[in-house]
């Protein structure tokens, strides 16, 4: 049995069996890609009127769902329209995109100005559905809105979503937005080109327009056929068409051999819409019917918060499913590939999703919590001695669920210093023993209004160091520990720059950095902005590993099994990159993760404490997508990504391997 030596400010101590049953970026920002959201009216706009004295309800609403999901990209917003009932000649179809610092806020301010002018010349109008929709952008039925983040760093207008495939058939436009990356894009434009295309870019967006717009240009030319065959006219056949097209088909065909991560929503100009998710589950939707609107965005509580509801009522779309709604409002989820392990991506949970979402508040909760044992050995069990914090913003749920796991260790702790002196308990004794709790601190606050916009890498360096305050007179110097919570540690370069530095002002014998994530060991390929292994800084610890214990010829026998499975089927290929890992205990890593991020001249101790995958599990049991720490990739070609990647390392190429 572990016993734990407890150390009480009076200088007494005694020594407690230890029984942990209790549920137990800052360094580096992540960016994310993407956030979507389709909102179809299922009443004609003059219900929207009488109901809620606007017929731009469902703009009101977009804008609510969009501004509530802007965690999820700022490098891009846009917004797609369809308005039902138009007459030939009149726009149904419209799209505004903006890559301005603040695209949302941009490209609503752009429409309003239209509102704003009818509400002063003509504010009569604005209850007329008719004249708005034919002289107003964006008074229609259904809204197609799209935040990007730009992974490839290309953050032109041209590269903001939606994206629009026109044609003079109503059923042949395509407009579409999505949250995904894939990780066979060369062979899909491959398939195009072969099939006689020209696509004008390779990008996976371009690729999953033209891949689907293929498919739904057979749909309409069978029908066509079809039709003309049963004797219909040329004119009496687009209706036919649009009210009999099977967009189920159209998805199942284009989406047959993507490999990655997905959520892809659409519409067609005649009115149908979907929203469709990869077969692993990967990335995240949710969706909600009622009679009046038909709702699908990348988080649940952005479709609460707008729409007042409780999260029982939000359905989540399966994974390798569309929910498909016909321009009659008819909606139906349907399969549309087969559903595989559901691999869904656990950096949702840890960091991505707003913590507003029930269900996320409590698994980063728990995140906290089972990082008590490792905290309390970091620190020899001296909670006297020791100041808890966090950084940033986004890690206060884990360090609540922290928090509280220290307050059960001190219960714990308490109860058994009380019952050992029982018949000698004086109210001195007693008042020491209840005074036992965390120290808990707002050690570092950012200064909002500093920016970093010198890119001098030396001066910026130090500016960063400056971008949080931190709150002077609480550390007793040379005395305290200092814990500090982050989400994640990526690449740890801000890290040992700047935070170290400017935790060590404080004066803390020991500073303790402690991860809610396990170690980034692995690049991700469906969605998130953590491709290059040489930015990891558990790989560059584990380099260092192989070369200090004799090992390096590891790193060449992985570069030569990398570079014989290159041109391998994706089915056949290996993630080889794990080897590089095998020889060494978590453990192992996190200390060299330690002596690599200690700066020069700072003269507190460093320790860095990860998660474990076991305990990562046990608080997001329901979202087991763990390829960034284990290596375990959902689709073949995580495997194919993990493997260039490497190569690209040691072949000193610094970019992308998808």
């Amino acid at each position: 049995m572990l016993f734990a030596t407890f150390v009480f400010r009076s200088g007494n101590f005694f020594s407690l069996p230890l029984h942990f049953n209790t549920p137990l970026l800052m360094s580096d920002q992540i960016k994310h890609e993407c956030g979507v959201v389709l909102l179809r009216l299922l009443k004609p706009l003059e219900y929207y009127v009488s109901h809620y004295g606007t017929a731009f309800y469902g703009l009101d609403k977009l804008y609510l769902l969009m501004e509530k999901q802007h965690n999820r990209g700022q490098d891009g917003a846009g917004i797609g329209c369809i308005k039902f009932g138009m007459a030939p000649g009149t726009r149904y179809m419209e799209r505004i995109r903006s890559n301005n610092a603040n695209p949302i806020k941009d490209v609503f301010d752009r429409i309003h100005k239209q509102i704003a002018i009818t509400t002063e010349n003509h504010p009569e109008r604005l209850k007329d559905v008719n004249w708005l929709k034919n002289n107003l952008d964006f008074t229609g039925e259904l809204f197609l809105g799209h935040l990007r983040y730009g992974t490839f760093g290309r953050n032109g207008l041209e590269y903001c979503h939606p994206f629009l495939r026109e044609n003079n058939w109503m059923s042949k436009n395509l407009m579409i937005a999505g949250n995904f990356n894939l990780t066979n894009v060369d062979e899909l434009f491959d398939s195009l080109v072969n099939i006689g295309q020209h696509p004008n870019e390779t990008s996976d967006t371009v690729t999953i327009l033209e891949k689907m717009g293929h498919f739904l240009d057979d749909e309409n030319e069978d029908l066509y056929r079809r039709f003309k065959k049963a004797g219909y006219s040329k004119k009496d056949v687009s209706p036919m068409i649009a009210k009999h097209l099977d967009l189920q088909n159209v998805l199942f065909n284009a989406s047959k051999y993507w490999d990655g991560g997905y959520v892809v929503a659409g519409t067609l100009g005649h009115g149908d819409s979907f929203i469709m998710r990869d077969p692993s589950g990967i990335r995240p939707a949710f969706y909600y019917q009622n009679d009046e609107v038909i709702v699908a965005a990348s988080e649940r509580p952005v479709i609460q918060t707008a729409f007042n509801l409780p999260k029982e009522r939000i359905r989540e779309l399966t994974p390798g499913h569309a929910l498909i709604i016909k321009r009659d409002g008819m909606a139906l989820e349907t399969r549309c590939q087969e559903p595989r392990k559901i691999a869904s991506c656990s950096f949702e949970r840890i960091y991505f999703s707003r913590g507003t979402d029930a269900d996320i508040y409590q698994e980063r909760k728990q995140l906290g919590r089972q990082l008590v044992p490792r905290i309390l050995k970091a620190i020899n069990f001296d909670l006297s001695n020791t100041i808890f914090s966090y950084i940033p913003n986004t890690a206060i749920s884990a360090f609540k669920g922290m928090n509280e796991g220290l307050n059960d260790f001190c219960d714990r702790v308490k109860k058994e210093r009380i019952i050992e002196m029982q018949g000698k308990m004086d109210e001195k004794k007693l008042k020491e023993i209840l005074s036992l709790r965390p120290r808990v601190e707002q050690i570092a606050v950012k200064d909002a209004k500093l920016r970093t916009f010198i890119t001098e890498d030396i001066k910026r360096d130090e500016l960063v160091t400056h971008v949080y305050d931190v709150t002077y007179g609480v550390v007793k110097r040379g005395e305290d520990n200092l814990v500090v919570i982050d989400d994640s540690i990526v690449r740890g370069t801000t890290l040992k720059q700047s935070i170290v530095r400017m935790l060590d002002r404080l004066g803390p014998k020991k500073i303790v950095i402690v991860s809610s994530a396990p170690q980034i060991r692995y690049p991700d390929c469906y969605g998130i902005d953590m491709n290059k292994l040489g930015d990891f800084i558990a790989f560059r610890a584990a380099l260092e590993l192989l070369k200090d214990t004799g090992q390096a010829g590891i790193i060449n026998e992985v570069f030569k099994s990398c570079k014989a499975q290159e041109h391998l089927p994706l089915e056949k290929v290996r993630n080889c990159v794990k080897d590089i890992y095998r020889p060494f205990e978590p453990e192992e890593i996190s200390r060299k993760i330690s002596d690599l991020l200690h700066p020069p001249h700072v003269k507190a101790q460093l320790e860095i404490i990860y998660q474990t995958i076991e305990d990562l599990h046990a608080a997001c049991p329901a979202h087991t997508g763990d390829w960034y720490f284990t290596g375990n990739y959902p689709t073949p070609g995580g495997n194919k990504v993990a493997n260039r990647s490497f190569i690209n390392y040691i072949e000193g190429r610094n970019q992308r391997a998808y």
